[in-house]
């Protein structure tokens, strides 16, 4: 049963403010609602604390390790190793490379320079060479594009 005496307003409806440090009375007299002591319970004592949060948010963040080259993962072979792997039929790309393991799957782009010999024709499509490997490869009737 609804008396007088238990009568309460709705929650939320009253909103006034309690005001701190007026009297013990008040309910947050004396210290005011902050502690004894220490940092927090001085006047202005809190600017001084964001700093911790931004040292915190900092530590937080993943730290940048190790290196990662702007340039593709370039792969160097030999031309004997190339001229040993193919047919003079074959036109040689770098998936072909891939397929019989001469360069890691990884790899982006592959340079074939002048090592062994090639005694049968080469033909590169596609693959970087040196100077003096595509000299050799169009001497023994290879081609590179």
């Amino acid at each position: 049963m609804i008396e007088k005496h238990n009568l309460k307003p709705a929650r939320g409806s009253r909103t006034t403010v309690k005001r701190v440090g007026r009297g013990n009375a008040s309910g947050l007299g004396k210290t005011a609602g902050r502690g004894h002591k220490g940092q927090r319970a001085r006047s202005g004592g809190r600017n001084k604390l964001k700093l911790k949060g931004l040292r915190a948010m900092v530590l937080a963040f993943p730290k940048k390790r190790g290196f990662k080259s702007t340039y593709p993962n370039v792969e160097t072979l030999t031309l004997g190793k190339v001229a040993a792997n193919f047919k003079p039929t074959e036109v040689v790309t770098l998936e072909e490379l891939k397929k019989k393991q001469l360069v890691p799957k990884s790899a982006k782009v592959a340079k074939v320079v002048l090592g062994g010999e090639a005694k049968s024709a080469v033909n590169l499509k596609g693959i970087k060479t040196s100077v003096t490997a595509k000299e050799a490869i169009e001497k023994a009737g290879g081609t590179v594009k």
